[in-house]
């Protein structure tokens, strides 16, 4: 890893990493402008039914990487309702995918219109013009979705925060978010190891070296965190630490740029 910006194990739903609400099907609990309690299957139309299945069928395709039989039932379910805000809200995590950012765009304001309350619309619209570098809309963004009451990932709305807020160079900010993702879930090893290599870069090596170790401790090491818990350990001085993940690297990873870096004794490229 060369940036601390970056992130590691994207999966093929983004929302496992970054994205919220990918398939979560949360669509019963958008807002009608004449009521304030949450809206249940008995509450559900015809309509609303159809165009939730369709949704359904189209966050399978999604996670499973058929993008455009995805969208195809989105927009099925969009022409059986069109208020439907889920239905904007993975159309949205599609063209993201495409890199239509337009139409990735147009997407999450219009499931916004539809209830500005929704906080996983909120977290990946802040995600999307993070990508943007348009960090004080993203910011907002983030901001609002995990002050939502109901909202279930707090943790990964801070994380993500986070990783934008060090893109933004504010280290600091970026440290309280990341800290505070990680009080609220310590077996997020994206968190784990962006908050490593924050401290890492920021020289506060004792520190990184605790929440690196604890990742390179389970089965969710990879090559990048091996390779940041190498890079500590020599700062530290801690041979005997650098030869045993240099050995679990190059045994476990040998094809990885980082078992190449290891071998050449490039620890600061």
């Amino acid at each position: 890893m060369r940036a601390i910006s970056r992130l590691f194990w994207m999966s093929a739903c983004w929302g496992a990493v970054l994205l919220a609400g990918c398939a979560n099907q949360q669509s019963l609990t958008q807002a009608s402008s004449n009521r304030s309690d949450l809206i249940t299957e008995s509450d559900e139309t015809d309509q609303q039914r159809r165009a939730r299945l369709r949704v359904e069928l189209a966050t399978g395709y999604f996670e499973q990487g058929q993008t455009k039989v995805a969208l195809d039932e989105i927009k099925q379910a969009l022409a059986t309702d069109p208020s439907f805000v889920n239905a904007y809200n993975l159309r949205g995590l599609v063209y993201m995918r495409l890199n239509d950012i337009p139409l990735a765009e147009d997407s999450f304001r219009r499931a916004l219109a539809l209830n500005s309350r929704d906080a996983n619309v909120a977290h990946n619209y802040g995600w999307l013009l993070c990508q943007q570098a348009r960090y004080a809309e993203s910011f907002k963004l983030f901001s609002q979705a995990a002050a939502t009451p109901t909202y279930t990932d707090k943790a990964k709305t801070l994380m993500a925060l986070g990783v934008c807020q060090v893109r933004a160079g504010q280290t600091s900010e970026a440290e309280q978010s990341l800290m505070h993702s990680y009080e609220l879930d310590a077996g997020n090893p994206v968190t784990s190891y962006n908050l490593a290599q924050l401290l890492y870069t920021r020289g506060d090596l004792t520190r990184a070296q605790f929440y690196i170790r604890r990742l390179n401790n389970t089965e969710l090491a990879n090559a990048q965190t091996l390779w940041l818990g190498i890079k500590t350990e020599r700062k530290l001085n801690n041979q005997e630490a650098v030869v045993q993940l240099g050995g679990q690297l190059k045994k476990r990873f040998a094809q990885s740029p980082e078992a190449a870096a290891y071998e050449k004794g490039a620890f600061n490229e």
